[in-house]
This record gives structure tokens, sequence and C-alpha cells, in this order.
């Protein structure tokens, strides 16, 4: 981790997102399969099931909801997709699972905001 307490800071607040993000999802009756997982492709933050679907959550802390959502750029939403696919390689059990995108942000003193297909693998 950098020295650099500011980089530090958003860190942690990330990280603590993440958790929160977990929590809501599994309260809404997901199951938690993949935290944090990360390929050469990049990292997707959460992967959970509910039935017969797997969700890719992309999670976004920013002071509004509005500002977490323009945080998932296209860039963002490749690598994602890129990521997902090499999770799903790696977890063929879930092949025949409906696979989809979905974002959660967070915002402070705000409730979490799931937002289930927020973007396609088309991106």
């Amino acid at each position: 981790m950098t020295a650099d307490p500011k980089r530090r800071r958003a860190h942690l607040w990330g990280l603590k997102a993440e958790a929160r993000a977990a929590l809501w999802l599994r309260l809404k009756g997901y199951r938690i399969l993949a935290r944090r997982y990360r390929t050469p492709r990049g990292e997707i933050d959460l992967v959970a099931r509910r039935g017969g679907t797997v969700a890719i959550v992309e999670v976004k802390a920013r002071d509004t909801r509005d500002a977490a959502l323009e945080a998932i750029t296209p860039a963002n939403r490749r690598r994602v997709v890129e990521a997902a696919n090499l999770w799903l390689s790696r977890n063929p059990r879930y092949n025949a699972a409906t696979l989809r995108f979905d974002a959660l942000l967070i915002a402070p003193g705000q409730w979490p905001h799931h937002m289930p297909n927020a973007f396609d693998a088309d991106c």
C-alpha cells in the first residue's frame, strides 16, 4: 500500500464500500460467490448469485450517487466484462446461469443503490 495518506484513505473507503455492498446484497437474498476477484484483465468487485442469476457487481463509492455512476466508464466496463469472462471460464458450473452486470452505488448518508443490468457485455 502506498504511503500517500489521501490514497490510503480512498482505498480504505473503497474497501468499506465493498463490504457494505456485499452486506446489502446478502440482505436482498444474494449469495456472495467472490469478492475483489482479480484477473490479468481486471478486477471484479463482487460476484453474487440469486436463483439462476449470477451478477457481476461493480461497486462505486463517491460523494454523490451521480458521481459514482459517472465513475463507471466504458473502459472500466470493458475490464469488468473481460474479468467476468475469465471468472466464468474458471467457474464453469455457472455457465448455465443468467449473467448480469450490476452497479452498486455508495454515497455518504444514503442507502446503497443497487442497479441491476447497469450495463451489458457489449460495451
